[in-house]
């Protein structure tokens, strides 16, 4: 296969460069004239977007109240009269602000130091409720040893079925245990507020 092969000389160089370059203003002619085009287009375009675009929104803005309670948005008002719609306008939805956060200045919000009578007063109360709460344990847990009877609880009359019998014996068990457990936070917590 031949190839052939172009030479250049200096004059070829010019006249190409000429041509080229004369090229290159004739094609951006032609470019700026199809995007004049283009925008003057879009231009025109848009006017008559946001021409209609009221008319639009006045259309969006009203709703048809169809019987049997249909509420509809997407009929023409010859579809709406036909059907026996009622014609209703759209509202901004009313907007209410929520109410301000109250202030906890009086009732000692965090932050704020209590008086140390009152500091005291509570503590106290606090220590009183938690010796309340051992107690009521207390008295569960040996009503709970009392029952259980050192794992052989006596049988009750529905547990004629030998595993009714040891459900209610783990269960018990169960019971002890969560007492106990709660039994020993409550002396957590008294040692707290000694």
């Amino acid at each position: 296969m031949a190839r052939r092969v172009l030479r250049h000389n200096e004059m070829m160089n010019v006249a190409h460069a000429m041509l080229y370059s004369s090229s290159l203003v004739r094609g951006a002619a032609q470019v700026s004239r199809r995007a004049c085009s283009a925008l003057l287009v879009a231009a025109v375009a848009l006017m008559s977007g946001v021409a209609a675009q009221p008319a639009a929104a006045a259309e969006a803005a009203a709703y048809y109240v169809c019987p049997g309670n249909v509420f509809t948005n997407t009929i023409t008002a010859k579809e709406a009269e036909a059907r026996g719609c009622k014609s209703k306008e759209a509202q901004q939805p009313t907007t209410i602000p929520a109410p301000r956060a109250r202030s906890m200045a009086s009732s000692g919000g965090p932050g704020q130091r209590v008086d140390a009578a009152d500091q005291k007063q509570r503590d106290t109360d606090a220590r009183k409720i938690l010796q309340d709460e051992l107690a009521k344990a207390q008295a569960q847990l040996d009503a709970l040893k009392k029952e259980y009877n050192n794992g052989t609880p006596e049988r009750q009359g529905d547990e004629k079925n030998y595993q009714k019998y040891l459900d209610r014996t783990a269960d018990l068990k169960a019971s002890i245990a969560r007492t106990e457990a709660d039994i020993a936070a409550i002396n957590r917590e008294l040692a707290k507020t000694q």
